[in-house]
């Protein structure tokens, strides 16, 4: 180009495919993902934080810092500073940038005078990048690759050096159907076309010699079954505690004159497959405990066990899946628990 003519900024996609498993890089048909792993990197797996839920998980992987310290401490949380309103994934509380601790690279992006996008991220819609869309898991894989190619066709002084691109469809198939299904290998196919959709289109654009791709998932999946249910309601009455969370990990508060020390009295030890702690007591490599946001008593179910109610299972195992399908949320020393990491690109 002409004498001081500055040099095409280097661009970087963060695409997260929930819920995808490391293994179904073996299982499934991902030749676009094959594609960028042989000409780049891929981890044996990506280990995530606990808890491996979407929400945490992601806002960690933008910020650098475990949900403990960046205050998304699960997917449903109160915080009392803050107001009575549940934070929940779907509500406005969501929107509220004052739940959403340390700095996503889109924020550092912009503030190093560069444009950043996202197509769907948590917390996107509450510290915001220069370009974002309010969530619509409607929006088809298709579409989501169209919004991302739109903002990179503007120019070059407004196109967004950070962008992220985020796919659910893995994990809602995983969920309905179990991680070693044919369903969860059909879903992740799809994902990886959309993927292939997207390199196209980059290349169309002649702007591939300068993207980095980096691909993630938040967690893997677990299989559930009728088979491996906790009743919460032998142990507690309803009536003494308020649960923030229900599975697999049981978040607990309690109400009125009964105490966290009864409502671990009554839980400690009650079920082989649920480890009971008070907050403070928390194992350490799960690095989660000190945040005033996380409940007085979390139980952690073992890999592939649902927390419930009577009543709850009632309800659900009058449908034809019942408790047959998947989860994640566990443990992240699990295996099943690991997601996926594979970068490529000039950097």
């Amino acid at each position: 180009g002409p004498l001081g003519a500055q040099q095409p900024k280097p661009i970087l996609v963060l695409i997260s495919i929930d819920g995808f498993r490391y293994d179904y890089f073996d299982r499934a048909s991902v030749p676009n993902l094959k594609a960028l792993a042989a000409r780049g990197v891929r981890s044996q797996g990506l280990i995530p934080s606990f808890p491996s839920v979407t929400f945490p998980n992601h806002y960690t992987i933008v910020t650098g810092m475990v949900p403990d310290h960046h205050g998304i401490i699960a997917n449903a949380m109160f915080d009392a500073s803050i107001g009575k309103d549940k934070f929940t994934m779907s509500s406005a509380t969501a929107k509220d940038p004052r739940w959403w601790g340390g700095e996503p690279i889109w924020t550092t992006a912009i503030k190093q005078g560069q444009k950043s996008a996202a197509m769907f991220w948590p917390g996107s819609e509450a510290v915001k990048p220069t370009y974002w869309k309010p969530f619509d898991d409607n929006v088809s894989n298709e579409d989501r690759v169209k919004q991302v190619l739109e903002w990179m066709r503007l120019p070059e002084a407004d196109r967004p050096t950070f962008s992220t691109l985020y796919f659910s469809e893995v994990d809602h198939a995983g969920h309905d159907s179990g991680p070693d299904t044919q369903e969860a290998l059909d879903a992740v196919a799809h994902v990886d076309t959309a993927i292939g959709q997207l390199m196209r289109g980059m290349d169309e654009l002649g702007l591939s010699s300068r993207t980095t791709y980096v691909v993630v998932s938040d967690h893997g999946m677990a299989t559930t079954s009728n088979d491996r249910v906790i009743y919460l309601d032998d142990y507690l009455n309803p009536s003494e505690i308020e649960v923030v969370e229900w599975s697999p990990n049981v978040e607990i508060n309690p109400r009125s004159a009964t105490s966290a020390d009864e409502i671990y009295k009554k839980l400690f030890d009650k079920h082989p497959a649920l480890g009971v702690y008070k907050r403070e007591a928390l194992p350490k490599w799960l690095q989660f405990g000190t945040n005033p946001r996380i409940p007085a008593i979390v139980g952690i179910a073992e890999l592939g066990w649902v927390v419930t109610t009577h009543a709850q299972a009632e309800t659900r195992l009058k449908t034809a899946r019942g408790f047959n399908g998947g989860a994640h949320g566990y443990d992240p020393r699990y295996r099943d628990l690991h997601g996926l990491f594979i970068a490529a690109g000039p950097t």
